[in-house]
């Protein structure tokens, strides 16, 4: 998504930065040549160099608008009691999503997968659903999906994940089945599922902010070597927000794997560390720290980029250092990223953490 670095405004850089810069350079380069880790699963990395400098920079200075935004001081947490989730009611929705078929755009299994999730929304007492349909050049018809919690509060957050599915087994060992579509547990599925059960809670208990809850779609389409072909609903959303940005905006994508641990994303950390700092800080006191570990994990090109770009603060909560892969969980991209391989603890650890973030917010 390097294409769109032109949204930040123009930078007058020191040397200490241009110094900075060549040593970002050469980490980045380290990085994707795999000195340091693993990287063959990510989605894309040749943004790392040109986003994560760009953005640092940004944030060196204090001058650009997008970091203004995300560098403001975080509103403080104030504990409360304890935050209900059902990992198993999470578990259930996964499932559900599942038993649709693939969830690829422009199929009859995505068009079902769509009214049932609106009608979710709507019983778990969403004030607003909202679908936001376009048909995008190169793609076609897709249906971006959002639900609003407690609307007139001022003080809102958004929780996002993307909802369709990859139409290419692509990283299957057998490359007969390369061309057959997957049903996307953890890859598509698993994020919504959790998201399905804390619009379930917001339900049963409102919170004090608000909170829109956001299911994209066209994320899982793209092609290797072309940044922009990733993504394609939050692209569409941020450059056509029907409603106010939020204050941030926490991604969750491929959280139900078996043994999934969840360092923190590079662009994410590079951009919103107060924001990283914040979740990963409670998931220690939940008693989670080895689910969320505490370092810097890889640069993924996800649904989280589009709102960095628009200077909206975003993390993406994402599993990228499987230790069998070094990266991604080995199921993805394949026919084995079905719900044998989705693990309800996974599930269940993630939804906490995000449950507990939103009734401490003021």
């Amino acid at each position: 998504m390097c294409s769109k670095s032109e949204k930040f405004a123009p930078l007058e850089i020191p040397l200490c930065l241009i110094l900075f810069d060549f040593f970002l350079f050469v980490c980045c380069d380290l990085l994707i040549s795999g000195k340091f880790c693993n990287f063959e699963a990510v989605k894309s990395v040749s943004v790392t160099y040109l986003l994560a400098t760009v953005l640092m920079v940004a944030v060196s200075c204090g001058c650009s608008k997008t970091v203004q935004k995300s560098a403001e001081t975080p509103t403080k947490i104030v504990p409360v009691l304890t935050a209900s989730f059902s990992a198993d009611s999470a578990y259930m929705y996964v499932a559900k999503q599942v038993a649709f078929g693939p969830r690829v755009p422009q199929t009859v299994s995505h068009e079902e997968c769509a009214r049932w999730l609106a009608d979710e929304l709507h019983r778990h007492g969403a004030d607003t659903v909202m679908l936001q349909k376009t048909d995008l050049p190169d793609f076609g018809p897709m249906t971006n999906i959002l639900g609003r919690f407690n609307v007139n509060a001022s003080s809102r957050i958004m929780l996002l994940a993307h909802w369709d599915t990859r139409p290419w087994a692509d990283n299957d060992p057998d490359e007969k089945n390369h061309t057959i579509p997957i049903d996307g547990a953890n890859d598509g599925a698993s994020g919504v599922g959790v998201l399905l059960e804390v619009a379930r809670q917001l339900g049963l208990n409102a919170p004090t902010i608000g909170v829109d809850i956001l299911f994209v779609d066209a994320e899982d389409s793209g092609t290797e070597g072309d940044d922009d072909s990733w993504a394609r609903g939050s692209q569409y959303w941020v450059e056509n927000m029907p409603i106010p940005s939020p204050r941030f905006a926490l991604l969750l994508d491929m959280v139900g794997g078996r043994d999934a641990q969840f360092p923190r994303e590079l662009f994410s950390d590079v951009n919103c560390r107060w924001l990283n700092n914040k979740i990963w800080s409670l998931a220690a006191e939940l008693g989670l720290g080895g689910r969320f570990v505490d370092y810097q994990g890889g640069a993924i090109n996800d649904d989280h980029l589009p709102f960095l770009l628009a200077g909206i603060p975003a993390i993406d909560i994402v599993e990228t250092n499987h230790p069998q892969t070094g990266s991604f969980n080995p199921t993805w991209h394949t026919l084995a990223d079905n719900m044998e391989n989705i693990d309800r603890q996974t599930l269940g650890d993630v939804g906490l953490v995000v449950t507990t973030l939103i009734y401490r917010e003021k």
